[in-house]
Parts: structure tokens; C-alpha cells; sequence
């Protein structure tokens, strides 16, 4: 089975580049401008009380309007979330963001970022995905 993957990007061009190339490599994709609009992961502070994970992947930019994907991983992990891979991926990385994102277990990609580098890492992820399945 493969993947599904959100995705939080507020730029409409990058949002749309990696909604297309993800769909057309297979995986299931949904893709939100800010993390307010997804109705699992809006502003929502409800335990995760899914036994398996809504999504397998989560990809997010950092600096979005509503709340930063850090803000989001961070709180839905508090939560318990159980999304198994997460990555940030953002052109103005300070050294705080970086450390913070480092200390949540994200893959972090800078913008611009090559997609093959951003599709290699899902397709790892998917295949660990697989052996934790199988």
C-alpha cells in the first residue's frame, strides 16, 4: 500500500509541484495552504484517538499563516499523534528552527530544495514503511 502524505505549504506553486509529482509516483496526496484548513490537524488540541495513523507522512513548510509547522508537529506529537515520518522544509532556517526541528525527529529540506532529494526520502520512508507493515 502506498503512503499518504500531507502536506502544508501556503506557496501555491510549490504546493501544487509536489501535490502532482507525489500523485503521479503513486502515493496518495492532500495538500492544505495553512494547517487551519485540514480537518484532522486544524488548530484542533484533541488527543489523537486513532489507532493507526491518518496519514504516514507529513511534509510542512515552517513559516506559514495560522501556525508554523513546528508549532503543528510539535503539538500533535504532544498530542500523539502517531504520523510515523515528518519533514520541515523552509527557505530561513535559524539556528533555533533547526535545533527544534532536529528535536522533533524531522527530515529538513531548504528551499529551493531538489525534488528528487524531497522523493528519495519519501521513498525511503515508504519502504521502511514496509518492512514495519510486513
Amino acid at each position: 500500500m502506498d503512503p499518504k502524505i500531507l502536506i502544508f505549504e501556503d506557496n501555491d506553486m510549490i504546493r501544487s509541484s509536489l501535490k502532482t509529482l507525489l500523485v503521479g509516483q503513486g502515493y496518495q496526496v492532500q495538500v492544505y495552504s495553512n494547517p487551519g484548513l485540514c480537518p484532522q490537524y486544524g488548530c484542533s488540541n484533541q488527543k489523537c484517538s486513532m489507532d493507526d495513523p491518518c496519514f504516514d507522512i507529513i511534509i510542512s513548510d515552517v513559516h506559514m499563516p495560522v501556525q508554523s509547522g513546528l508549532e503543528l508537529l510539535a503539538n500533535r506529537l504532544e498530542l500523539g499523534c502517531k504520523v510515523k515520518f515528518h519533514a520541515l522544509m523552509s527557505a530561513d532556517w535559524s539556528e533555533s528552527d533547526l535545533q527544534h526541528a532536529r528535536e522533533l525527529g524531522c527530515r529538513v529540506f531548504h528551499k529551493p530544495f531538489d525534488l528528487r532529494e524531497l522523493l528519495e526520502w519519501v521513498e525511503f520512508c515508504h519502504n521502511k514503511l514496509e518492512t514495519i507493515i510486513a
